[in-house]
């Protein structure tokens, strides 16, 4: 006789019902879609602030590095796949900061109504994303 007890296997745990299964990932709605948008614009826009603002040599690194920068720090803390998994509202704030920074470029170059609008907007899809990564 051997000494190992005896195991029976068990049935793998069910998921609850309206989540999705292991391995799968929820589908894009039209929030998801609008949110990256935000997010492109707001690297577009800094790009153009760099290239646009500043004189000569400091064009190309303004044009290259404060969109470079912004894409990093979303890329640590706000992506879906973050590098660093950070408190909701840490998250909330970073991406703030990067829809602020995209807003501002638009006021200091003359255009406070797309900067206006694009924050506006901006703010209101990240709060309905936010909302539903909380549900």
């Amino acid at each position: 006789m051997s000494d190992t007890p005896h195991v029976r296997p068990t049935a793998p745990a069910q998921p609850q019902p309206g989540t999705p299964e292991p391995g799968t990932q929820a589908p894009l709605s039209g929030i998801d879609i609008l949110a990256f948008l935000c997010e492109l614009f707001a690297f577009v826009s800094l790009a153009v602030w760099g290239f646009l603002f500043w004189a000569f040599p400091w064009n190309i690194v303004f044009g290259i590095g404060a969109p470079l920068l912004a894409i990093l720090v979303w890329a640590l803390f706000v992506s879906p796949r973050a590098v660093f998994g950070v408190h909701p509202f840490v998250r909330a704030l970073v991406e703030l900061l990067v829809y602020a920074s995209a807003t501002m470029a638009w006021w200091s170059m003359g255009q406070p109504w797309i900067g206006l609008v694009y924050g506006i907007v901006a703010v209101t899809i990240g709060v309905f994303a936010g909302r539903r990564r909380f549900t």
